[in-house]
């Protein structure tokens, strides 16, 4: 394939993936063979959406050799050993989509795959072992994966997913495909266990919150679901399924600057920005697997290596209180401390950053993390991945990788 050619495909693929909620921000990698010994690939750190040809990078299969300025992704050698062990394959997606990093997680093959999705994907998708992104380990987990079947998908434990086609059009039908066998997965075992037919995936997040709610979250009081952002010394805040009026509060007083009512979150919010300078944005979290989560009472470890990154090395849980704001507001700030989300005793969670692109990334994975919580208890397995890494990509993500994805 010409090579300005393939680069524009990519570029193209980036931005209808990003369409299709397959892949979000900058997370995952596209690339496309060009010929038997290159291919080309997405860049490190650089948003899909303004992506130029330039910005393209051409590897080499053999050794992921480069040149230019532009680094590309780090996860080049899974692609290499993909377009290596597969002659057949021309373009491969890996990405962090959400029922697939689910299933990833939990630590074994899928064995069982409908006909329908058969026919495009293979008859089972295999796991890959564990590995660090971008390192050696886990470009020969996804290798001894490959070579044990003849599936066009591969789930990464605790990362992601890889999926390869003759083209474009066929990598994109196994990476959406490749969601529905794991959502069917999720719902087979509910059924096992319940006898029931789960319309949603929200449904078993019910399940697991009724099954392993704690006594105490079982009588928290409601707390209003607001989002707000520090706006100077007043923080502005509305309700998340209100008619979007904005109250405005003093931060550092506490006394209502404009609107006319007083939400019973405000005090949390502004405990939040008196204690956090770093953080301007703050938002909650009730979607089903959050809520099943603040449910349980329980500090979260990462499944995830995105979860490790945005999130924090454990999510602490804390109890807020409306009527007693002012004791409770503090311990749920200080739960806070060196991460991006805390969960609220039984009223979903709060997730925090400096930009509102941040912000909105930290919501999406804790809601990711939080389903793949549900998948765990679901199944009885999935162990958190070891506390020395987590550290690691935190800290890797914190200095280095962060205020590339945000400029």
């Amino acid at each position: 394939m010409d090579i300005l050619e393939a680069k524009e495909l990519v570029i193209r693929a980036g931005k209808e993936l990003l369409k299709a909620g397959i892949i979000v921000r900058t997370w995952g990698n596209i690339s496309c063979r060009i010929s038997d010994t290159q291919f080309v690939i997405t860049p490190s750190g650089l948003a899909y959406e303004d992506l130029t040809p330039e910005q393209i990078v051409l590897v080499n299969i053999e050794d992921c050799s480069y040149e230019g300025d532009i680094k590309p992704s780090s996860e080049k050698g899974i692609h290499a050993a993909a377009y290596k062990l597969r002659p057949d394959a021309n373009f491969v997606i890996h990405t962090h989509q959400m029922q697939a990093s689910v299933i990833g997680a939990l630590g074994f093959d899928i064995n069982y795959v409908a006909p329908k999705s058969a026919e495009i994907v293979g008859k089972d998708v295999p796991l890959a072992s564990y590995g660090l992104p971008g390192t050696g380990k886990l470009r020969e987990g996804v290798i001894a994966a490959i070579k044990r079947t003849d599936s066009k998908a591969i789930l990464m434990a605790h990362h992601g997913a890889l999926c390869v086609g003759a083209d474009y059009d066929e990598a994109f039908k196994v990476a959406t495909e490749l969601e529905l066998i794991c959502e069917d997965c999720l719902k087979r075992k509910y059924n096992d266990l319940t006898g029931k037919v789960a319309e949603t995936v929200g449904e078993i997040a019910d399940f697991i919150g009724d099954k392993l709610a704690s006594a105490k979250t079982a009588s928290c009081p409601k707390v209003d679901v607001c989002d707000s952002e520090r706006d100077g010394s007043v923080l502005n805040i509305s309700s998340v399924d209100g008619d979007g009026k904005i109250v405005r509060i003093d931060i550092k007083t506490g006394e209502l600057v404009a609107g006319d009512c007083y939400p019973n979150s405000a005090e949390l919010h502004r405990a939040i920005y008196k204690k956090r300078e770093d953080i301007n944005y703050i938002k909650h979290n009730t979607s089903p697997e959050v809520m099943a989560m603040s449910r349980k009472g329980k500090k979260m470890k990462p499944l995830l290596d995105d979860f490790a990154q945005l999130v924090g090395v454990t999510v602490k849980h804390a109890f807020y209180n409306p009527n007693n704001t002012l004791k409770t507001s503090k311990k749920v700030a200080k739960a806070l401390k060196g991460r991006n989300a805390v969960l609220l005793d039984g009223n979903g969670a709060l997730c925090v950053a400096g930009s509102e692109y941040d912000a909105v990334a930290v919501d999406m994975v804790m809601e990711k993390g939080c389903k793949t919580q549900v998948g765990a208890d679901l199944f009885g397995t999935g162990k958190p991945i070891n506390p020395i890494e987590t550290h690691l990509m935190r800290f890797i993500y914190l200095k280095k990788y962060s205020k590339k994805a945000s400029k």
